[in-house]
Order: structure tokens, then C-alpha cells, then sequence
């Protein structure tokens, strides 16, 4: 994939870039697998904010994904397509049942291709099997956290992880981050690169891209008053004025675990 470079008419379109779309191969989706996606700037069922700074936006049609398929499935790539709702690109595939799916497109990917799923699919760019069947080395994607549940780690574009280790009932996987993770061996990955790398490098530009995005402007904590964040207050350009930065609730900002730790572990 290449970016799109626009010609400087405006400043807003000056240094603006974009994603060419020569890689996808049709516009029409397959009706029964997409889904209108409820707006619901930032809101949880009680009406309060969850998310700050989400609102508006233009109206979208989430493709659904298949992040597990089936061990035995062997489907054809039909066409490469676009999802509004995720970075990666899509890939159309029709299985043996003549059903349609949509996965995750991984660098390489092309029509008539064929993809596999199960313990004996071979080492190929797509194809998904369990990591007790993935060689050490290997790069990934789609990677489940627990057997059967689904792809959850890895699906966004230009990402892959790397199965580094592999002992007893756990395989060591290299995330995108460099966090090194626990994944039971039983559980299921795709094999390749994600596809539309160059995603990361594309220029907004202007605010009123982000704003179709659903994306509502964010105001610097320290250009608050004292009543309305913690960065907030002092005379003319003040520090932080405290020991690292924090969230308008007080918590830190940086550093903060939120996440438990605890690894089930079998014995």
C-alpha cells in the first residue's frame, strides 16, 4: 500500500495524505455480513460519558468478522475489501459450504488464494492454527487468549507478533509492544503479517477529518481552570505543578497498572 498526497489547495489539505484503495477489489459488500453501528458518543445504558471526546461522526456499516474459524475449513479469497470500522484490510472468503466470511487480510494475500484452518494447514501467509502447531520464530496475528474464544491480540494494521518460546501447556508470544505474554498452546493464530502497513503514516491534515472520524477536539488540561483539572490554574504558562502528569480525576497518568496480572496457570 501507498499514501495518497493531496495538492496543497488549502492548508488544511497541505501535507494531508490519505490511503489509496488500489488493493481493494470490489465496493460491494455481502449484505448479511455487515451491520449499521449504533452512535453512542461515548455514552454507557445510563447516558454518562464512558469515553470522553466521542461524538457525531459519519454514519458507518460494521463488516462482521469471523475471528475463529473453524478447524477443517478450507475457503477461496474471493475479494479484498475495505471495513470502516478497523485499520486492516478484509479479506471476502467462501468455504466449503459455499458460505461467506470475512477475515483479517494479511500481507500477501490475493484472489483465488486458498485458506486453511486446523492442526494440519500448512505454514502459509492466512492460514490460522493452533501455537503448539506454529513454528518457534514464526510472526502471527489474530492470536486467542483462551481456546475457542476468538482472535483478541494483533488485529489492527501492519501488526505481528512473534511465538518465541514454546514449553509445556504455554507458548511465549513477542506482542506488537514488546511485551512478552503467556498463550496456551492450544490456543489459535493466523499466520503472516496484517496487511495496509503504511496506515500508520497517514496525515490527518485538517480537524474536520477527525470529526467525520467521531472524533470531538480534546482540550489540554493545562489550559484549564484549577476547578476543572488537576494541570489546571497558576499565572500565565505554569507547570504540571505536581509529580507527573495526571487524569482530570487525579489519578496518575503515566505508569498507572490497571490491568490484574494473575495468569491461570494449569496444574
Amino acid at each position: 500500500m501507498a499514501l495518497q498526497a493531496y495538492r496543497p489547495t488549502t492548508p488544511g489539505r497541505r501535507g494531508m495524505t490519505n490511503q489509496d484503495f488500489d488493493g481493494i477489489t470490489t465496493k460491494r459488500p455481502v449484505k448479511s455480513l455487515i451491520v449499521s453501528k449504533k452512535r453512542s458518543a461515548g455514552r454507557n445504558n445510563q447516558g454518562r460519558i464512558t469515553t470522553r471526546h466521542r461524538g457525531g461522526g459519519a454514519r458507518r456499516f460494521i463488516r462482521i468478522m469471523n475471528f475463529k474459524l473453524a478447524p477443517g475449513t478450507t475457503a477461496v479469497i474471493e475479494h479484498i475489501e475495505y471495513d470502516p470500522g478497523r485499520s486492516a484490510r478484509i479479506a471476502r472468503i467462501k468455504d466449503q459450504d459455499n458460505k461467506y466470511h470475512y477475515i483479517l487480510a494479511a500481507q500477501g494475500m490475493k484472489i483465488g488464494q486458498t485458506i486453511t484452518s486446523g492442526e494440519e494447514s500448512p505454514i502459509e501467509s492466512g492460514n490460522r492454527l493452533p501455537l503448539k502447531n506454529i513454528p518457534v520464530g514464526s510472526v502471527i496475528h489474530g492470536i486467542e487468549l483462551q481456546p475457542g474464544q476468538g482472535a483478541k491480540l494483533v488485529r489492527s494494521a501492519g501488526n505481528g507478533a512473534q511465538l518465541v518460546a514454546r514449553e509445556g501447556l504455554y507458548a511465549q508470544v513477542k506482542l506488537p509492544s514488546g511485551e512478552v505474554r503467556m498463550v496456551h498452546v492450544e490456543c489459535t493464530a493466523s499466520i503472516g503479517v496484517i496487511g495496509n502497513e503504511q496506515h500508520q503514516n497517514i496525515k490527518i491534515g485538517k480537524a474536520g477529518r477527525n470529526r467525520r472520524k467521531g472524533i470531538r477536539p480534546s482540550v489540554r488540561g493545562i489550559a484549564m481552570n484549577a476547578a476543572d483539572h488537576p494541570h489546571g490554574g497558576g499565572e500565565g504558562k505554569a507547570p504540571v505543578g505536581h509529580a507527573g502528569p495526571m487524569t482530570p480525576w487525579g489519578k496518575p497518568a503515566l505508569g498507572y497498572k490497571t490491568r490484574n496480572t494473575f495468569l491461570y496457570m494449569e496444574s
